[in-house]
């Protein structure tokens, strides 16, 4: 069985710490280096539910793609909820590492993972980083479809394919418009459309998308209409999960750690009810 340090150096190989941006915190959170590692969990978010999970699976180590303390602290006292969770994982000897930001600049990456879910073939780095020579790393992908859709079409393959949530997918552009590029971007994606409408792609799936950088886009470019597809952000990540657990059990194959790894199941999207609005009922709006 291996140490924690042995498979934390495998997980930093995966996803560099040096290669987060500066404003985040990843790496080891909780953890003895010591200690023996036989099952590890993967999850988007380093909730008390994913915790409570871990427990009960009998995981050692907990990977989460969200940061605990992405803005630091002075107390992790139970009396507060992620104080709660660091008293659950030390009580339990679970170790937490996180790779956030290193994770979705990363060959293969986040947005590799969300790229896959929705069949589409890699082109290019949406945002390349140019430390990579092999401009395969960077923030967010371009991808290909094999063959055309409609936005309405693309649109149904995204809800079937991306785990199922209260949100689904908000869709922006005409139905029938055909796509064949789209950029995608797992997690929050509104900084990028600089970069996306530079690319020339017939389509933008990504989550968090805001009203007025929304808005800007659709009008940017009335003869080449970009449609937008904002789905939700745990949604966007959480084929991630699946990614990285394969690439830890080809490195426990590779070493003979015999490492049980498994993916979390559980739904963190904090949105619960959706109910859809009235369409004869449309009243002026106040702002």
């Amino acid at each position: 069985m291996p140490r924690l340090s042995e498979v934390i150096a495998a997980l930093d190989e995966l996803w560099p710490a040096a290669r987060a941006e500066s404003w985040d915190a990843v790496g080891t959170v909780v953890g003895d280096p010591e200690q023996q590692v036989t099952r590890v969990l993967f999850a988007v978010d380093p909730v008390q539910e994913i915790v409570d999970e871990a427990v009960k699976l009998g995981a050692d180590l907990l990977v989460t793609h969200h940061p605990l303390y992405l803005r630091g602290t002075t107390t992790v006292a139970a009396t507060h909820f992620k104080g709660r969770v660091v008293h659950t994982l030390i009580k339990n000897d679970i170790a937490l590492h996180v790779a956030h930001t290193n994770a979705d600049t990363a060959d293969p990456g986040v947005s590799d993972a969300l790229a896959g879910a929705l069949d589409l073939r890699i082109v290019r780095p949406l945002v390349p980083d140019p430390t990579d020579p092999q401009g395969r790393r960077g923030l967010g992908r371009i991808g290909e479809l094999d063959a055309p859709l409609t936005l309405r079409e693309f649109t149904a393959r995204a809800a079937e394919r991306l785990p199922a949530t209260v949100q689904g997918i908000r869709v922006a552009g005409d139905p029938e418009a055909v796509i064949r590029t789209v950029a995608v971007s797992g997690g929050s994606g509104d900084s990028l459309f600089d970069q996306v409408r530079a690319a020339g792609v017939d389509a933008f799936l990504t989550a968090d998308l805001r009203h007025h950088p929304a808005s800007e886009a659709v009008a940017h470019s009335p003869h080449s209409p970009l449609a937008l597809l904002d789905a939700a952000h745990w949604a966007t990540e959480w084929p991630w999960c699946e990614l990285a657990a394969a690439q830890l059990d080809e490195i426990s194959d590779r070493h003979g750690w015999d490492l049980r790894v498994h993916v979390s199941p559980t739904v963190t999207d904090p949105w619960t009810a959706h109910a859809a609005s009235n369409p004869t009922h449309t009243p002026g709006a106040p702002n």
